[in-house]
């Protein structure tokens, strides 16, 4: 994906008063088309956070979930605007001293939906939410991290504890969490069996997968089994099925919520430790993620850029699956 290029200049904050901005909203729950331009109200910076400027956006599987009345619906306010993911330019930060400043370069994650997403032209929030990109990337490219990379580490690395000779079964591994899961298991030397298409096979082993399973060819329940750890995105039936590929004391992640009611009893009546997990935005931890990404040992994939104002279709491809990565909103061409 091409960089961005030309000389960095500070963008001016909206600080008059009736200040707007460029957005994508919704009024109501339902289908993407409820997705449409609109002008708002810029927000307005105060105490400890950080106002940016949005260059570009991720969306997210919970985005498109939110939108139809699901994921984290129950605490949103309609009309909303989308989006937990940004890259961006700061233009005000607490004080003038602090660090970023007006002008650097960051990425990190909103406070959506208790307020204002990505899915803008400026987003503020608290200002440990954010770190600075890595200039190795994009700002398209570093608006694919934030939400998906925190989610794979936190699962990978701070609940299953991925070390060496760990055997780890990634379901959905050429999504936005999976690819990154893949990654940071393999980086810290556990063995990475992941589920894929067979078009994502080869993709996969280049990120660090020993084995990537078909999953259209037969039922992984069958073939895999005495896995140390299995960190499921799928949620359901996948989730339920886990439980027999997984050794006695083994631990079970499964990221989506709500999907398996009876979770911990049954994983419990099985001898399994399981565990539901949501991402917590760190910028600490993702500044540690930004410094294994300039190094080169963790790749990021954007499959699809669409401008802001095409986010419906952006959640069309979300919810017809088959993304290999993540897909993003270009926001403004800073």
């Amino acid at each position: 994906m091409a960089k961005l290029t030309g000389a960095v200049r500070t963008p001016v904050a909206p600080t008059a008063p009736g200040a707007t901005m460029r957005a994508v909203t919704a009024d109501h729950a339902g289908s993407p088309d409820t997705l449409v331009p609109a002008t708002v109200a810029a927000p307005v910076r105060i105490g400890s956070e950080v106002l940016v400027r949005v260059v570009a956006a991720g969306v997210n599987p919970v985005d498109a979930k939110t939108r139809a009345g699901r994921g984290v619906a129950k605490a949103a306010t309609w009309p909303l605007v989308p989006g937990f993911d940004f890259s961006g330019v700061v233009v005000e930060a607490p004080y003038a001293a602090f660090g970023p400043s007006p002008g650097d370069e960051v990425f990190g994650m909103t406070a959506f939906p208790r307020t204002t997403g990505s899915y803008a032209e400026y987003v503020s929030v608290p200002a440990l939410n954010v770190t600075r990109k890595p200039s190795v990337l994009s700002h398209q490219e570093a608006a694919a991290v934030p939400l998906a990379a925190l989610t794979a580490w936190g699962a990978v690395v701070e609940l299953a504890k991925a070390h060496e000779g760990q055997r780890v079964l990634i379901h959905a591994g050429a999504g936005g969490v999976g690819h990154f899961a893949v990654q940071f298991a393999a980086y810290f030397g556990a063995e990475v069996t992941t589920t894929a298409s067979p078009r994502n096979a080869a993709w996969l082993t280049s990120l660090g997968a020993s084995r990537v399973l078909d999953y259209t060819a037969e039922p992984f329940e069958e073939v895999l089994s005495d896995f140390d750890v299995v960190l499921d995105g799928i949620g359901g039936d996948t989730a339920k099925r886990s439980l027999e590929v997984l050794r006695p004391g083994g631990t079970l992640v499964s990221l989506p919520s709500g999907s398996w009611p009876t979770m911990a009893e049954d994983a419990a009546a099985a001898g399994i430790r399981a565990t539901g997990f949501w991402v917590v935005p760190d910028g600490r931890t993702l500044s540690v993620i930004a410094r294994l990404i300039t190094s080169g040992d963790v790749k990021v994939t954007a499959d699809a850029v669409f401008p802001l104002e095409e986010a419906a279709d952006a959640h069309r491809l979300i919810e017809g699956g088959h993304v290999r990565g993540k897909v993003v909103l270009r926001v403004s061409d800073y």
